[in-house]
């Protein structure tokens, strides 16, 4: 028979599916490679000819299906059908140790009875959650706010130890017909310098660690890009199960090891506490052996039958817990105080340190937040100080070792003229912060364009700082609404900008002109106006004009904004200059898309309803959006302002605080009888 027949092509597509998933699993999840890299790309290629040449052989987990679809414009929302909860953190062993009686309290044990745990590693990376169906996956999202996230299933497919297919196995449970399971994806260390060396080599600022690299890489909106970068994953749960015969979380993770999908390997069952205990010391001083961040030590119960006695309290499981490392401390001294001058004009001191490796990464910078701060620790240039990482992230002067002073050391004072453009510099009577108010300070205008351009702004991709300062040094532009304003031919000249990424630059300032109002908001940089007060904001006014004509009276009247962050949006909008900047953008184009107005008629007509606890008939944002179509406002905090509490099934402090204040307390049935309630005009 001819070797290329139907017949051997389908006999050699499943045989190269095996050999394909098989190399990937023992690379990926096992970390034991079978097969050298050109071997691998060699059986690649020929399933990819034999593909092309019979595509009814093309199935969903074939290995050459992991990157496909056109680039995303957005993120379709992604409800969780349970909340992806938080933990809670335990600092000391006497906190777990309290922990544990709490558990035994809850579960009515008597004295002296023990509990076996689970002690698995915490890594350091982004949450993510995936759906399979019949096996096959058919979604994968991020966290988001617990109740909804967002649909990354075109990303995640280009992470090769995410199983497309979960493979049964004799040794395992049948796999249900639905299952969501829940992990995290993350970086090790040798994949994230590559990354922030390729992002310095292109003009692109480095991620700050491999955190933030791993979420930035799973939310490219050009899955291909993600496929670039070598993720890797690890899962420890499930979401929600059709008849999964499993009894305890260590049973659970083997059959997630037996159906393909990849799992810590430093999990330890523990007979009580202080067996879990002495894992998590155990790895206090082995840590920094691994390859990639971990920032803990989870315990769990590891019965499913008393994790569902135990149940959640707030936002997180009775459970579980973190055991969270103190941050490593390293001593250096400090060299000089410099100060740097923020987008809103803030003038922080910088300690400049004597370089030095903390918790694995060289520091030779910190803040010291303010002069106030600065007096509290009685700091001065020339000290011996220690260093920690907050969060094993943000560098920090920890104290002031004053038995290595040797009178040397001189006394810092702020400057009272900006260290950028030196105009005198102020602070207002009741802040802390000294601020440079000359509006065009070109530090300041740096640090606008910068935060202008960013993702949860105005959104303008490949934009980096290292393009900004050029565009500045070359007088290209004076504020952000010169972006709009730029041409190829001024973007050629300059250093690491080619062609193709002038094009894209271009392309990326011209779709921004139409982002959204909420978006449009944030990206003006407005004092104490965050992600959600922008979005607060958007929906109360609905439109630029409409929001340019606000007064300090009606700005005090929207839920979660109050007099502070109302001065400083009034008083951005009375400056001269701002005003004059935002009909500029106006000018050149920027188009903010108007939003619909949260109030006027409908059942919560100037109500504000505030949700908590579980809602089974609702998503939190779908239930939020029905009080937006009737005119309401749907906030998260209780207040004295909230109209009505809508409490899902173990709803917790926000009900409490309900409780003490005239507030309306709904179930989430009455909440729906509401709804469906027929109308004055309808019951005529």
């Amino acid at each position: 028979m001819a070797p290329d027949t139907p017949q051997t092509d389908d006999v050699r597509a499943r045989e190269l599916h095996r050999q394909l998933n098989e190399a990937a699993y023992q690379y990926y999840v096992l970390d034991q490679p079978t097969l050298s890299d050109s071997h691998y790309d060699a059986l690649f290629r020929e399933l990819l000819a034999i593909e092309q040449r019979r595509p009814d052989l093309i199935t969903p987990d074939s290995p050459t299906q992991r990157v496909g679809g056109e680039a995303v414009t957005t993120f379709a929302p992604a409800p969780h059908r349970s909340p992806m909860l938080s933990l809670d953190n335990a600092f000391s062993t006497a906190e777990l140790r309290g922990w544990d009686q709490r558990v035994k309290r809850f579960l009515g044990m008597e004295a002296g009875e023990v509990i076996e745990y689970v002690c698995e590693i915490k890594m350091d990376g982004l949450a993510v959650s995936l759906t399979y169906e019949n096996g096959f996956l058919v979604r994968g999202a991020t966290r988001g706010n617990g109740t909804v996230g967002e649909d990354i299933t075109l990303n995640i497919r280009t992470v090769h130890s995410v199983p497309l297919r979960i493979q049964p196995s004799d040794t395992a449970p049948p796999i249900p017909a639905l299952i969501e399971i829940r992990g995290e994806v993350y970086l090790n260390h040798t994949e994230f310098a590559t990354i922030n060396a390729e992002n310095d080599e292109r003009g692109i600022s480095p991620f700050a660690n491999p955190r933030n690299a791993a979420a930035g890489s799973l939310r490219q909106k050009d899955p291909r890009i993600t496929a670039a970068r070598r993720l890797r994953s690890t899962f420890y749960t499930i979401g929600h199960a059709e008849g999964l015969a499993v009894e305890t979380q260590y049973g659970l993770l083997q059959t997630f090891r037996a159906w393909g999908l990849p799992i810590n390997p430093y999990v330890q069952r523990c007979g009580d506490i202080e067996q879990a205990i002495q894992f998590c010391e155990e790895w206090d001083s082995r840590r920094r052996e691994l390859p990639y961040d971990m920032d803990g030590v989870v315990v769990k119960v590891n019965s499913f039958r008393f994790q569902a006695a135990l149940g959640t309290v707030s936002r997180s499981p009775r459970w579980a817990i973190a055991f969270k490392y103190p941050a490593q401390q390293v001593k250096t001294q400090v060299r000089d105080i410099a100060v740097q001058v923020g987008r809103t004009g803030i003038l922080t001191p910088i300690a400049v340190l004597e370089p030095v490796s903390v918790a694995g990464v060289v520091v030779s910078r910190a803040t010291l937040h303010n002069e106030d701060e600065i007096r509290r620790k009685d700091l001065r240039i020339g000290d011996w100080v220690m260093v920690q990482r907050a969060g094993e992230v943000i560098p920090e002067v920890v104290e002031v070792v004053k038995t290595e002073r040797t009178g040397d050391e001189n006394e810092f004072h702020m400057p009272d003229r900006c260290p950028i453009c030196d105009q005198p510099v102020v602070r207002r009577e009741g802040e802390v912060a000294t601020r440079c108010v000359n509006p065009r300070c070109s530090a300041q205008i740096r640090e606008q364009v910068i935060h202008f351009a960013s993702r949860g702004a105005m959104e303008i991709d490949g934009l980096g700082e290292k393009q900004i300062d050029q565009f500045l040094e070359r007088g290209l532009i004076q504020d952000v609404a010169d972006l709009y304003t730029l041409k190829k031919e001024q973007l050629l000249p300059l250093e690491r900008i080619g062609d193709k990424l002038a094009d894209n630059i271009l392309n990326a300032i011209s779709a921004s002109r139409s982002r959204p109002l909420s978006r449009f908001l944030y990206a003006l940089g407005i004092r104490f106006v965050g992600e959600r007060t922008a979005e607060l904001l958007a929906q109360h006014y609905g439109s630029l004009e409409r929001f340019l004509q606000t007064s300090p009276d009606e700005l005090e009247t929207i839920p979660e904004i109050g007099p502070n962050t109302a001065g400083a949006i009034y008083e951005f909008l009375q400056d001269s200059v701002n005003r004059n900047l935002i009909e500029k953008l106006k000018s050149v184009g920027v188009v903010p898309t108007e939003q619909q107005i949260t109030g006027g008629s409908g059942l919560f007509a100037g109500k504000v309803v505030v949700f908590t606890g579980i809602l089974t008939k609702y998503s939190r944002e779908e239930a939020e959006a029905l009080v937006r179509q009737q005119g309401g406002k749907a906030t998260s905090n209780v207040s004295k302002a909230t109209d009505y509490l809508i409490a899902g099934k173990d709803a917790g402090s926000k009900l409490a605080r309900a409780q003490q204040l005239p507030i309306k307390i709904l179930t989430e049935e009455e909440f729906e009888r509401m709804l469906n309630a027929p109308s004055e005009e309808e019951s005529k």
